[in-house]
């Protein structure tokens, strides 16, 4: 005897094309989120946190966005020197999509 169960799968390519998402869309959703200093970019000091072991994140306002955010334009003001983390969250990817459409 054979019990069958039935998991419904979510269609993600449908609800996360890419071609839907853009920054300027966006107003930067991905910069409220933690981000860990994992690689020596060059962020400058005073916009680092580290915690009693050593770990690092992007600072962050009272209002939860990342220090570094120009408030009127949802830009990137060290954006050559941003965290390997910012370089490699792709505009468009499936992570980007998510953040998106939470906001």
């Amino acid at each position: 005897m054979c019990i069958c169960m039935t998991i419904p799968i979510k269609n993600i390519t449908t609800e996360t094309n890419s071609s839907h998402y853009s920054c300027e869309q966006c107003q930067a959703a991905c910069c409220q989120l933690e981000v860990m200093l994992i690689t020596d970019t060059g962020v400058p000091e005073q916009y680092i946190n580290r915690d009693q072991w050593g770990s690092e994140t992007m600072k962050q306002l009272e209002d939860g966005w990342c220090i570094c955010v120009d408030r009127e334009t949802r830009l990137c003001t060290i954006y050559e020197n941003r965290p390997w983390v910012c370089r490699i969250f792709e505009m468009g990817s499936y992570e980007c999509s998510i953040e998106f459409i939470k906001r």
